[in-house]
């Protein structure tokens, strides 16, 4: 099967705590944003990948002429909006004349850079004859508390959202509009398509997936790529 993938990159980070955004933070060598596109990278059946990007964003050129030089061909930039799914709805405009209506996109987080392969091989198995799509999710493990009167939520059933989320192209774009039109801007892919009334499947994914967010987040990632390279070289070994 072919996919396109879309990556919005425009966030500016604030919660991280650095004065640069979270997605060229330094990581085992890369930058964030440099793990979390490796994957489609490598993968032949990725067609195209387009990364929105913030309007002052001054760290893209220096990522992509890196990735240029490893030969990353099939890689653009586009301007993004002021939220996520601006962003998501620019990237994917930049995809029109490519990609046809029926045809799979995937949003990655830039800010994710601990995607594993095996997780992206049953998204991609397990939705590849879905006729809505769906997303890498978790269910959620942690008792959880509400902020207000502190009273334990009943947590059965409930799923965290991961990315990739994985969509056919003319209904992403349609969802998106018909939300923007109403002034709405969801949270992601999924809830766009919700709001059209569709239910997008879950895909159980690994916790590991996580999301840059602060600093002790670079430091598990950092984490989880050492131990995944440790275990590659002990297993060619």
């Amino acid at each position: 099967m072919r996919y396109w993938l879309v990556m919005p990159a425009a966030g500016s980070g604030s919660r991280f705590g650095t004065d640069g955004p979270k997605q060229y933070a330094p990581l085992q060598g890369r930058a964030v944003i440099e793990w979390a596109l490796a994957p489609f990278l490598a993968d032949p059946r990725c067609g195209h990948i387009v990364v929105a990007l913030a309007r002052d964003d001054a760290g893209w050129a220096q990522v992509a002429a890196r990735l240029h030089a490893a030969g990353a061909s099939t890689l653009t930039a586009v301007g993004g909006g002021a939220q996520r799914s601006q962003s998501v709805r620019l990237a994917l405009a930049a995809l029109d004349g490519r990609a046809g209506p029926d045809d799979w996109v995937l949003v990655h987080d830039a800010a994710r850079p601990c995607l594993d392969a095996h997780d992206l091989e049953r998204l991609l198995g397990r939705l590849g004859t879905h006729p809505v799509g769906g997303l890498l999710a978790i269910p959620v493990a942690d008792t959880l508390k509400r902020a207000q009167g502190g009273e334990t939520v009943d947590r059965s059933g409930l799923w965290r959202a991961l990315t990739p989320q994985m969509f056919r192209y003319g209904r992403l774009c349609a969802a998106l509009d018909q939300a923007h039109a109403a002034g709405r801007f969801p949270s992601d892919e999924a809830q766009a398509l919700e709001w059209t009334g569709e239910h997008p499947a879950l895909i159980e994914g690994a916790a590991t997936n996580l999301k840059i967010t602060t600093g002790e987040d670079l430091v598990l990632a950092a984490a989880v790529l050492a131990a995944r390279r440790s275990q590659a070289r002990g297993g060619s070994s």
